[in-house]
């Protein structure tokens, strides 16, 4: 018998043709190109940002970020800046003058409340002009307020007003805080007049007692006039406090950050970004 015949037969080759690995290599590589451009090309944006974060503007800086883009805003804006009330804080050694909006970086600047979604024609026309006095002692806030921000007719909505005066009080009593930040743990308004439409108003806002991580406060909103002939629309009482967590990790000298970068996006992404500066 011949012994050929009972000769196994050679397996076929299970490897794939180089060719084909080649190709395949390729196009993961192509894919993952693709994919990383698309990537950066989408988060692109945020890097500025985040870089504006770790380096907000100062105070001074934040005056000169704001051009009014049409004539009514411009002639808003201009009733505000050279307002006797303003002149009057201006020239107060103890009050430093900004924008606090204007901390945020433009490419984020749309996801904040009052900043952003609260902000333009109609609504609150240009950036709150705030006067902040050293230590947190006291804060002087100027806003003009659209026919857009109404509950009844011709009348601001309280919860706007509630809201500014959350946001003022706050911002008031931080620098008074060891970590410069706090959030609002008990807020009691008292409306005492109605709040016309297309009117200038002042928040003012003292603090009136500070504990440790806990800082009292009252405010107000009124009527932009003459000395004694204001009209009180608002009055407000207000407890904020510094979250524990407000000092964990955070570097030397980056305390100042801190309020506006918390009050940009939120105190958890403040504290990340401080933490790094």
């Amino acid at each position: 018998m011949n012994p050929e015949f009972f000769a196994p037969t050679p397996l076929a080759s299970t490897s794939p043709p180089r060719s084909f690995v080649l190709r395949a290599l390729s196009l993961s590589a192509l894919g993952l190109v693709l994919t990383s451009a698309g990537f950066l090309m989408a988060a692109s944006p945020a890097i500025p940002s985040l870089s504006d974060l770790a380096s907000p503007p100062s105070s001074a800086d934040t005056l000169a970020l704001y051009t009014p883009p049409d004539p009514i805003s411009a002639s808003i804006d201009h009733h505000i800046t050279t307002h006797p009330l303003a002149r009057s804080l201006r020239q107060n050694p103890t009050f430093t003058e900004s924008r606090p909006h204007m901390r945020i970086p433009a490419p984020m600047r749309s996801h904040n409340l009052t900043g952003g979604t609260l902000h333009g024609p109609g609504r609150i026309v240009v950036p709150p002009l705030a006067f902040i006095e050293d230590g947190g002692k006291s804060m002087v806030c100027f806003f003009y307020l659209g026919e857009d921000l109404c509950g009844h007719p011709g009348i601001v909505h309280g919860g706007l007003l509630a809201t500014i005066l959350d946001e003022g009080m706050a911002r008031c009593c931080f620098p008074a805080l060891p970590n410069k930040v706090g959030m609002t743990a008990n807020l009691t308004m008292n409306y005492r007049n109605p709040c016309p439409s297309e009117r200038y108003v002042v928040l003012r806002a003292w603090t009136r007692n500070v504990e440790g991580r806990k800082a009292w406060v009252e405010g107000r909103v009124e009527s932009l006039e003459a000395e004694g002939d204001a009209t009180v629309f608002v009055e407000a009482e207000a407890l904020f406090i510094e979250p524990r967590q407000a000092a964990w990790g955070v570097a030397d000298g980056a305390a100042d950050h801190v309020e506006a970068l918390s009050g940009s996006y939120g105190l958890e992404e403040g504290l990340k970004v401080a933490r790094g500066c």
